[in-house]
């Protein structure tokens, strides 16, 4: 998509991108037994794929679902329906139609023959948006990736210039090797050297890691669909002001900020990249290093938008990656679902609502006024706090000690006597309780139950 320069009426060039008039397809696959249980609604499924197209500010003019009864594999569709789509885009000047699927290479390059319009596929339009997204290093290294590594099988006989190169010297010699196969040959080059950088960005990321495990920071990782409303969850924990629009991968890069549990003590909050439905295999291989954020994490929050009609299949969809991820219960991970934005939901479907949530262990919030986020963060903070209590005596001298704990441990009780004696219960983790112990060898303290 190029930028325009056609002149203004001041008479200067205009830079801006040319806004491209866009015709959105989503093409309906026969399925049957459990598949057909568990589709998503078609409905809900092309008003996402909107919702993709004008997140690359596309104007979608023109909107279709399309059942298919089988499916052609040169075109996907029929002639007959090509030609509809055709006469569909002749009539809007449609420049770009967006099919809600995942097309082969074959299947885009015979669609953009016969609809005479530039053809975009599921996959094409979500790896789009990441580019123009992305704002670090890591996250522009990781969309370049997937990017390559999708073009790579899109290399197919378009173009003239995809010809046999004169090979040998003079006029005669071999047929030298096809411009497909000197294309392959540098996307492959390429994808190797950012393979490369990446595998520093993960060495990296796992020194960072491993310097915040040296200091007691439990850690706890936002995931969901996309547009469930993580980042306001985020903003709202912990004070920030991450970007949250009403908006499809509104954020891709991961924040990580501090977060107060109701003891008092901290932890790392994470917000990563959202997930969709068919979430392109490139996108979750090349943001891997990323998702190792959500592999390491003590507990993962599984925030969900309840107030979506299809937030059943949403969750099935979330639930498939962290499968891939290996971050289940079965895996010995802690991931509690979080049923964001109940403040859209009224009346008796609330009350319905919150008694499923209760039901199905779920925390019930709303990350816009921060109902129920006090008592979310109350079930972090248990689910996380594995350390032994303690038992400590301070004396009214040991006033430095007495700061420590509060610095580095979480007291869970005091009580200050009339002789000047403070008695707590505190949670030190075993490298501060150590740490405790030399500095301070004067103080009395003792296991809660010896």
């Amino acid at each position: 998509m190029s930028k325009s320069t056609s002149k203004s009426p001041d008479g200067l060039i205009d830079h801006a991108d040319p806004i491209l008039k866009a015709f959105v397809i989503h093409p309906v696959r026969p399925a049957r037994g459990q598949a057909a249980l568990e589709a998503r609604d078609p409905k809900a499924r092309l008003e996402e794929a909107v919702g993709l197209a004008v997140a690359l500010d596309l104007d979608v003019v023109e909107t279709a679902i399309a059942p298919l009864r089988t499916v052609t594999p040169a075109t996907l569709f029929g002639s007959g329906k090509i030609a509809e789509f055709k006469a569909i885009c002749e009539v809007e000047h449609i420049d770009v139609a967006v099919f809600d699927d995942q097309l082969t290479p074959v299947q885009q390059r015979n669609l953009e023959r016969g609809l005479g319009v530039k053809v975009v596929d599921r996959t094409g339009l979500i790896l789009e948006i990441f580019a123009r997204r992305a704002r670090t290093r890591e996250g522009k290294l990781q969309v370049e990736l997937a990017r390559l590594d999708y073009e790579r099988s899109r290399l197919v006989r378009t173009w003239t210039h995809l010809e046999r190169q004169r090979g040998g010297t003079g006029n005669t010699g071999g047929p030298g090797e096809t411009q497909i196969e000197l294309d392959r040959r540098l996307i492959a080059g390429t994808i190797g050297k950012l393979k490369r950088e990446l595998d520093e960005v993960r060495r990296t990321r796992t020194l960072h890691r491993s310097a915040r495990k040296k200091v007691p920071y439990p850690t706890v990782a936002l995931v969901g669909y996309t547009n469930a409303g993580k980042s306001t969850l985020f903003n709202r924990l912990t004070n920030a002001e991450v970007v949250a629009q009403d908006m499809l991968f509104a954020t891709l890069d991961p924040t990580l900020r501090t977060v107060k549990l109701p003891d008092g003590r901290p932890a790392i909050l994470s917000d990563t990249v959202g997930f969709i439905s068919d979430l392109p295999h490139e996108l979750v291989e090349a943001f891997r290093a990323t998702l190792e954020e959500v592999q390491e994490a003590d507990v993962v929050l599984h925030v969900r938008d309840v107030a979506n009609p299809d937030t059943d299949a949403q969750a099935r969809d979330v639930q498939s990656v962290l499968n891939e991820l290996k971050v289940t219960a079965d895996e010995g991970k802690t991931v509690v679902e979080v049923w964001n934005k109940i403040d859209l939901v009224e009346g008796e479907e609330r009350e319905i609502l919150e008694g499923r949530a209760k039901r199905s262990d779920a925390s019930a919030v709303s990350a816009v006024t921060g109902e129920g986020c006090p008592e979310l963060l109350k079930r972090v903070g248990g689910l996380i706090d594995d350390t032994p209590p303690m038992a400590l005596r301070l004396t009214p001298a040991d006033g430095e000690a007495l700061a420590w704990i509060y610095r580095n441990g979480r007291v869970t009780e005091r009580i200050d006597q009339e002789d000047g004696e403070i008695r707590l219960v505190a949670r030190l983790d075993p490298q501060a309780l150590g740490r405790f112990e030399r500095q301070f060898p004067t103080v009395w303290v003792m296991p809660i139950g010896e």
